[in-house]
Parts: C-alpha cells; sequence; structure tokens
C-alpha cells in the first residue's frame, strides 16, 4: 500500500484541481414549445404539399375574395352571402404583388401563426400537451392544411371561434370582443352562430355575465362592414338575408348529413350534391367517430366536474354546425372547419386521459398516427385535383389574351369570375348566382371593350352571342370561348 504521507501534499503546495464530469442536466421542453412544433409543422406542411402545387393560380372563390381590393385587376361581382374578412386580410399583400405562389407561402405562413395563437389561450385550461395534441388534430386534416394556403374564410373562422371560445372560458374582456369581431369579419353568420351558445351560458351561468357585454361589442364590431354594404348595396339587412337565402338555395330546413358525409373526402364543393359514400370511405370513418369522440368527452367532463372546457366547445361546434348540417342543400368539406377545430379540444382532452391505460395509450396513438396517414393521401388527391382545375383557368386565361381579349376587357359565362380574374378582366353572368349584368347591359359593354363568351362542350350559346366568333381554348378540357365582335365593328373571321 502506498503510505499515507505520499498522498498529502507537502506543506504550502495545493493539490492540483480534478476535474470532475458535471451531471447532464436535461430540461423538459417549454409550456409553449409543443404547440410551437405542431404549428411549425403545420406550416412546413403547408409549403411542401400546398403551395409549390397550387402556386400558378387562384380558384374560384379565391378569385372573389382577392379581386376586391387588387389595384391590377376589375373586382369579381361580390354575392350576398359573402362577407370582406378573407378580401382585407389579403388586401395589404395584393397592393404589393399579384403572385398567386407568394400569396399562398405568406398566407401558409399566417395561418400557421393564427393557429398557435387561437390555440395557445387554451393552455391554462387543459394543459400545455393537451393544447398541442389538440392542434395537431385539427392541423393535420387535409382541409385544414389545403385551406391555410388559400384565400377563403372557413379557417379563420374556425381558429377565431377557439380563440372566442378559450378567451371566454378563460374571462376576457377585449381579446373575446377581438376573436368575436374576427369571426363576424370573415362570415358574418357564422358569428351569430358562435355567440349564441355563448350567450346562453353567460345567462345561466351567473359568473359568466359579465362576458355579454364583450360578446355583444365583438358582435357590432365584427357585423358594422357587413351591416353598412347590406343598406348600400341591398337596401336593408333582411334584404340582404333574402338574397343571401336565395342564392344558397333557399335556406330553410334541409337536413344534410348524408351530403356532408359524401363531401368529406372532396370534392371542394358538392354543388350539386346526393347523399352517399365518400370517396375511399375508409379514410373518412373519423367524421362518424366524431360525434361519439364528443360525447364521451362530455360525460368524462362532469363525472370530473370540470364540464365548461368540454361541454361549450361541444355546444359551440354544434351550434356552428347548424346552418351547414340543417339549413342547405349541399356541401363543401371547409364548412365544418369551425367545428372540427372547436371538437379537437375535447377529443384532445379525452386520448390524453387514455395514457392511465399502456394498452389504450399504445392503441391511441396507432390510431392517430393512421389518421394523419389517411388525412395526407387524400389531400395529395384533392391538391393535385385542385391543382388541375386552376391550371385550366389559366390556361383559358392565356388563350384569351391570345385572342386580343386584354385589358380592359370583359368576359362571361359559367367560369367568368376566375377566369376574367386570371385574365386581368372584368367579368359578369347573366344568369346565375353570380348574376350581375342583364344581355342588354353585357352587349351595351361589349360594344366597347374586348369580349368573349367561355362555354363548356356541352352548354348551349345564349341567343344574344349566337353571331359571335367560337375558339376553342387548347389545354382546358373543351372550353370554348364566343369572341364578340370587335368593338370598332370589326368582325373576325380568321380562325387560329
Amino acid at each position: 500500500m502506498t503510505p499515507l504521507r505520499e498522498l498529502t501534499a507537502p506543506a504550502g503546495h495545493l493539490a492540483p484541481d480534478i476535474p470532475h464530469p458535471r451531471p447532464e442536466i436535461r430540461r423538459a421542453p417549454g409550456p409553449g414549445t409543443w404547440l410551437a412544433a405542431v404549428a411549425a409543422l403545420y406550416g412546413t406542411a403547408q409549403l411542401i404539399f400546398v403551395v409549390g402545387q397550387l402556386g400558378h393560380g387562384l380558384g374560384w372563390d379565391e378569385a372573389v375574395y382577392v379581386s376586391q381590393y387588387d389595384p391590377r385587376n376589375p373586382a369579381a361581382f361580390f354575392s350576398a352571402p359573402r362577407s370582406r374578412g378573407t378580401s382585407l386580410l389579403t388586401a395589404p399583400l395584393v397592393a404589393v404583388t399579384g403572385n398567386p405562389l407568394v400569396l399562398r407561402a405568406v398566407l401558409a405562413v399566417l395561418s400557421a401563426g393564427a393557429l398557435y395563437a387561437a390555440f395557445r389561450v387554451w393552455r391554462p385550461l387543459v394543459g400545455a400537451r393537451t393544447t398541442a395534441f389538440a392542434a395537431l388534430l385539427f392541423a393535420g386534416l387535409w382541409i385544414s392544411v389545403l385551406s391555410g394556403a388559400m384565400a377563403m374564410p372557413n379557417l379563420w373562422v374556425a381558429l377565431g371561434a377557439v380563440g372566442a371560445v378559450g378567451w371566454f372560458l378563460r374571462g376576457g374582456t377585449w381579446r373575446l370582443a377581438a376573436c368575436v369581431a374576427v369571426v363576424a369579419l370573415f362570415r358574418a353568420p357564422d358569428a351569430v352562430w358562435l355567440v349564441l351558445p355563448l350567450a346562453g351560458y353567460a345567462l345561466v351561468v351567473r359568473g359568466r355575465r359579465r362576458a355579454l357585454p364583450w360578446l355583444a361589442a365583438g358582435l357590432a364590431a365584427g357585423l358594422a362592414q357587413w351591416a353598412v354594404e347590406a343598406y348600400v348595396r341591398w337596401g336593408g339587412v333582411f334584404e340582404r338575408l333574402r338574397v343571401s337565402s336565395a342564392v344558397e338555395g333557399d335556406m330553410g330546413l334541409h337536413p344534410n348529413f348524408g351530403t356532408a358525409w359524401r363531401a368529406v373526402n372532396g370534392p371542394l364543393l358538392c354543388r350539386p350534391c346526393t347523399a352517399g359514400a365518400p370517396h375511399q370511405p375508409g379514410l373518412a370513418l373519423w367524421w362518424l367517430a366524431l360525434p361519439l369522440l364528443a360525447v364521451a368527452a362530455v360525460l368524462l367532463a362532469r363525472r370530473e366536474r370540470r364540464p365548461a372546457a368540454s361541454v361549450l366547445p361541444v355546444a359551440c361546434a354544434a351550434a356552428l354546425s347548424v346552418p351547414y348540417l340543417l339549413l342547405i342543400g349541399y356541401s363543401a368539406p371547409r364548412f365544418l372547419l369551425p367545428a372540427y377545430a372547436l371538437l379537437s379540444l375535447p377529443a384532445a382532452v379525452l386520448l390524453r386521459r387514455l395514457k392511465r391505460s399502456r394498452p389504450l395509450a399504445i392503441a391511441a396513438v396507432t390510431l392517430v398516427g393512421l389518421q394523419l396517414t389517411a388525412q395526407y393521401v387524400v389531400l395529395h388527391r384533392q391538391v393535385a385535383s385542385t391543382a388541375a382545375t386552376d391550371a385550366r383557368y389559366v390556361a383559358a386565361a392565356h388563350g384569351l389574351r391570345t385572342l386580343g381579349i386584354t385589358p380592359p376587357c370583359l368576359v362571361t359565362g359559367p367560369r367568368a369570375l376566375p377566369i376574367g380574374y386570371a385574365a386581368g378582366c372584368a367579368s359578369a353572368q347573366t344568369a346565375g348566382n353570380n348574376t350581375s349584368t342583364t344581355p342588354a347591359q353585357l352587349l351595351g359593354r361589349a360594344a366597347r371593350v374586348p369580349t368573349a363568351l367561355l362555354t363548356g362542350p356541352d352548354r348551349r350559346l345564349p341567343y344574344y352571342a349566337r353571331g359571335w366568333t367560337p375558339y376553342l381554348l387548347p389545354d382546358t378540357g373543351g372550353w370554348t370561348a364566343w369572341k364578340a365582335p370587335d368593338p370598332y365593328g370589326l368582325r373576325l373571321v380568321s380562325r387560329p
């Protein structure tokens, strides 16, 4: 053995420092990390799967919304059921550029940020991880990914509703009013349906009555522009509602569950629509399970004596679904986005409870993984279909320009709105839901600017265009442009 004196340092000398490995400190992710990660994945998915494929053009409804404040193109006809929120959202960007790719990329980033902001409201109510899980369930839907990069109102209504219900439960004041106002700006009727259960709850529960003035203030602020426009363009609120009902196909009691089920996996607009199984029904079973999850979540919340955080989202989701499941005769997957967003919260609470049982937790994780995979399959197909439709609009616009239909110009016919916008022309229709002129007025404008009527392969030519010259538009699937006589009275007789 080494003598003890050899281990002792001589007097006046310090023993050398011997480095000791520091224990590794693992820091748990912060409370906002999980939700931020979901929002980042949501934005990235849009940029990868949607923006690039749809960056060449805009869809029908998108062209209507974006054109309203576009300084380079005439505004398309804005029908009574629409609200101005989407147009206001895109106005600053459209003032700078008309590039659809840039527009979609910016919308993808904005929607990812809005997803984070809306669901973050719920973190003190249900916990950080449950909030992130709910955001994942909603953001993982194919229609959520597709809508984020599109100039459409329904996603923004959904996120506004999530924020509104969350701030209501947290006793929010001006923030609650702001969320309600956002919903009203994007879809005026939806804001009323959202406020009804919130106001009812506030009236019944004494401690919630202080939210009533903020609900009223938010509703008034958001509906102000809509109401003013109703008087300016239609002569009053009730007349605008009457016209809106006519455009929607005479709203009334029209049980619409079958057509909503039919449209779960697309198309983007099912009108006219008949009840039946959706495309690839196995990938839509989640839709049938959603009401069961909602009921189970409510029962669990009542048992745990915390019903408000689950009951109120379910009630608001049901209210927001009423016009789309009971009052109209057609459907579109985006119509139920607000309901999906709200139901994701109690569903996440319920599924997170399953972690107490390891087999159930494994089953839940497996099902969620399969759900996300199935949604990607549907997303891939719908993006391809949407891209093909938008490409036909762009091809038709290019064909019109080669015929001399250049600004200032006019396009009419069933597909006039998106094609006219892509061509830089004004658009007008003499029949249908977007009627904005009469044949006599149309002929008067055709005498002043280059004008074309668009028809499909099976469309009858209107009487007022029977002397116009037909040109088959390439890469459009058989669309024909009927060119009006030259504004100066010269008639082109040559064909391409």
